[in-house]
C-alpha cells in the first residue's frame, strides 16, 4: 500500500506570505505570495509613505525548480498614494526579489547565470526550456551591475568563468562569483574577458575583505590568471590562484578526442567497410570514464584500440590523470605523481597532450 510523503522546502524569499500553492496539468508548481510589507517610497519627493492605493496587476514570475518541477511564482503589487505631493501620485511597490519588467525572480536569474558557465545561452535556452531572449535579458541586467559589498562579510573562492553568448562567436562575458562555505552566490557579471576588466573588479574589492580573499578559481585564460598576480602582488596579499578542474579536465580530454578524430580518419581510408563498421560509434564510449562504461562499449572499444594501438595509449594516460586528481593527495604527493605522469607521456609515443602540458607549464 502506497503511502504519501510530504516534503517541506523554504520559500526562502523575504517578506512574502503564502497565500495559496498549485499544480498544473504539466505538474509545474504555481505559487501565490502577497508582500507583507505596508509601505514605500514616493517616487516622486522619496517620502515614505503607507497609505494603501489597491493592487497592481498579476505577475507571473518565473522561480527556482523544486526537483526537476518548474515553479512559477504570482504575486499583485501593492501601490500606496503619496499624501504630501501635488495630485497625490501613487508608486507600486517593488519587492526586492524582482527586478521590474523581468520575466524572473531575481534567484532565478542567478540559477541561470550559473547554468550559462561553460556553456552558452542557446544551450542554456533548450536546457531549461527558456525563451533565448529571457536568458540574453538576464544577461543583460547583470551586466556591470554594482556589488553591495556592504552585504559581504567574506569571501573564500573567488571564481573567474566566462560565458559565450554565441557558440563560436568569441563574443563573452565574465561571470565573477564568491564561493564561502559551501555557498555560491552571483557578485557581477563583465561585458568582456580581458584582463583590464578582471583586474578593475578585483580593485574595486574593498581592503576590508581583501584577507578574507583564500583564492582565485579561473579557467585556463592568461588574462584572468595574470589580473590576479598583479592584484595579489600590488596588495601584497597570499591567495592561491588556480585554474579549476573542470577547464584543466576538457583540455586534456579535448587533446585525447582530436586524437581520436585523427585516427577515425586515417582507419577510414585503410580499413575495409566491414571492419571499419565495427568502430564507427565508438566515439561515445571514448568520451566516457572507463568505470562508466558498459560491455558493449568495452568491446568496441577495445576494438578500436586493436586497430589504433597509439589512441590505447593515449586513453590509458587519459584515465589515469584523471585517476590522480580523485585521490586525496597531499600537494607534495599530488606534485610527486603529476610530474610521474609528465614524464609517462614524454617517454611514449603520444603527442597529443603536447599542447596540454605547455598551457599547464605557463
Amino acid at each position: 500500500m502506497s503511502q504519501e510523503t510530504e516534503i517541506r522546502f523554504p520559500l526562502d524569499l523575504p517578506n512574502v506570505k503564502i497565500l495559496k500553492m498549485e499544480t498544473n496539468k504539466a505538474g509545474e508548481y504555481i505559487i501565490t505570495v502577497e508582500s507583507t510589507l505596508t509601505s514605500t517610497h514616493c517616487r516622486d519627493c522619496g517620502r515614505e509613505i503607507d497609505e494603501f492605493h489597491g493592487y497592481g496587476h498579476w505577475i507571473k514570475l518565473r522561480d527556482l525548480p523544486i526537483l526537476d518541477h518548474k515553479v512559477w511564482i504570482r504575486y499583485r503589487p501593492k501601490r500606496y498614494r503619496c499624501p504630501d505631493c501635488d495630485d497625490h501620485p501613487t508608486t507600486t511597490h517593488q519587492v526586492m526579489w524582482h527586478e521590474r519588467n523581468s520575466p524572473h525572480t531575481r534567484r532565478y536569474d542567478d540559477y541561470l547565470m550559473r547554468c550559462l558557465i561553460n556553456s552558452t545561452v542557446m544551450d542554456v535556452s533548450r536546457k531549461q526550456e527558456v525563451g533565448y531572449d529571457a536568458v540574453e535579458g538576464a544577461l543583460t541586467r547583470r551586466i556591470q551591475a554594482e556589488v553591495e559589498w556592504e552585504d559581504i562579510n567574506s569571501l573564500g573562492t573567488l571564481g573567474m568563468d566566462e560565458i559565450a553568448l554565441r557558440k563560436g562567436k568569441r563574443d563573452f562575458v565574465l561571470v565573477v562569483t564568491a564561493r564561502h562555505v559551501g555557498r555560491t552566490r552571483i557578485l557581477a557579471v563583465l561585458p568582456n574577458r580581458k584582463k583590464a576588466t578582471a583586474r578593475q573588479f578585483l580593485e574595486r574589492i574593498p581592503p576590508r575583505l581583501h584577507l578574507t580573499l583564500e583564492a582565485v578559481c579561473s579557467d585556463m585564460w592568461e588574462g584572468y590568471i595574470n589580473a590576479a598576480k598583479d592584484f595579489r602582488q600590488a596588495h601584497t596579499l597570499a591567495f592561491d590562484i588556480v585554474v579549476d578542474r573542470f577547464h584543466v579536465a576538457q583540455s586534456y580530454r579535448k587533446a585525447v578526442d582530436t586524437l581520436r578524430k585523427q585516427e577515425r580518419q586515417r582507419l577510414k581510408k585503410e580499413l575495409t567497410d566491414e571492419e571499419y563498421d565495427e568502430i564507427k560509434g565508438v566515439m561515445w564510449a571514448t568520451r566516457k570514464n572507463n568505470a562508466d562504461l558498459n560491455d558493449e562499449q568495452r568491446q568496441q572499444l577495445r576494438r578500436f584500440f586493436d586497430y589504433s594501438p597509439l589512441f590505447k595509449q593515449a586513453y590509458t594516460l587519459r584515465e589515469e590523470l584523471s585517476a590522480i586528481f580523485d585521490l586525496p593527495l597531499s600537494y607534495e604527493q599530488a606534485h610527486h605523481r603529476l610530474d610521474r605522469w609528465q614524464a609517462k607521456v614524454q617517454q611514449s609515443k603520444v603527442t597529443c597532450f603536447d599542447s596540454f602540458l605547455r598551457t599547464c607549464a605557463v
